[in-house]
């Protein structure tokens, strides 16, 4: 199963002064169980996208399918399907508003009806996830909570509610980058765990090259390119045309083909560029991190 968008256009604010095309006529299908990221320049179309996934939004046109499932009709079925949607909005943090951490991440839970049996195992499981010690931090008040950790127990409030799909807006925005690779991690850890299918809004094309299984380009309310990481990659003119750039692994690569090696200009990764160099140099990689040099000894990478 998937999420299908079918011919959605959105109009803000029409038959105003300020009305805006803010989509035109997007169609996209996300499979189920992958990782699809969805990049391009402020305004070009991503946020409010993502926000009619769920039907936090509705279309001015078209239609959104999970599962198979109108989300804009009526009914338990239509009900389900959009709350199977999970959203991290950008900077989440901002949505912390109960007494208690815990508190906070038992929201959701709470407002599906579980038990409170559930609902307790869904808190500790979600604080785990982030890495927030349930003793040490449910009973505090999320607003005591440094940003990073705000952050976190933000996320927490979505995860606890199992959604089999999550959709994450610029998830790492403002953390430094021990901060960002912590988290994708943890993301990458639960997508394993869960099977889930992620949706990943981002401007880090180093993220979306590694982690990515499909990329949506977004432009001026488009769909400008789709496909996977390395298809849309190659088309360094199109992602330039949607304001953004290929990732820094590919530039590092490309200077080092400008200045003699014989080495490919399409990589993307760190993993493709430490393999494609160590073949141009004609050492063999040995798992640790050492490389054989040519008198038979070792070298540390």
């Amino acid at each position: 199963m998937s999420i299908e968008v079918k011919n959605i256009s959105y109009v803000y604010m029409p038959k105003s002064p300020y009305e805006r095309l803010a989509l035109d006529d997007v169609s996209i299908t996300i499979p189920e169980g992958k990782i699809t990221a969805i990049a391009g320049h402020t305004g070009s179309g991503k946020s409010t996208l993502i926000q009619h996934l769920n039907g936090l939004i509705s279309p001015t046109s078209g239609s959104v399918l999970v599962d198979g499932v109108d989300i804009a009709a009526k009914g338990q079925a239509a009900r389900a399907a959009r709350r199977s949607v999970g959203m991290v909005f950008q900077y989440p943090e901002h949505q912390l508003f109960e007494e208690t951490v815990e508190q906070d991440i038992a929201f959701g839970p709470k407002n599906y009806g579980m038990s409170p049996e559930e609902i307790s195992e869904r808190v500790r499981f979600a604080m785990d996830f982030v890495q927030l010690d349930y003793k040490e931090y449910s009973q505090r008040s999320p607003f005591q909570l440094s940003g990073g950790q705000m952050r976190r127990a933000a996320i927490a409030g979505v995860v606890a509610l199992k959604p089999k799909y999550l959709v994450l807006d610029e998830p790492t925005a403002g953390l430094d980058p021990k901060g960002r690779e912590e988290l994708m991690q943890r993301i990458m850890k639960l997508h394993r765990q869960e099977k889930n299918t992620i949706i990943l809004v981002s401007h880090s094309m180093d993220d979306i090259a590694r982690f990515a299984d499909n990329v949506v380009i977004m432009n001026r309310g488009r769909v400008l390119m789709e496909g996977t990481p390395h298809e849309v990659f190659v088309r360094e003119d199109f992602i330039r045309q949607a304001g953004l750039d290929v990732p820094q692994i590919t530039n590092i690569v490309k200077a080092l083909k400008i200045r003699g090696w014989d080495i490919s200009s399409n990589i993307y990764t760190m993993d493709e560029a430490v393999d494609a160099i160590f073949q141009a140099v004609k050492v063999p990689r040995r798992p640790g991190g050492t490389s054989a040099d040519r008198s038979g000894g070792a070298e540390k990478c």
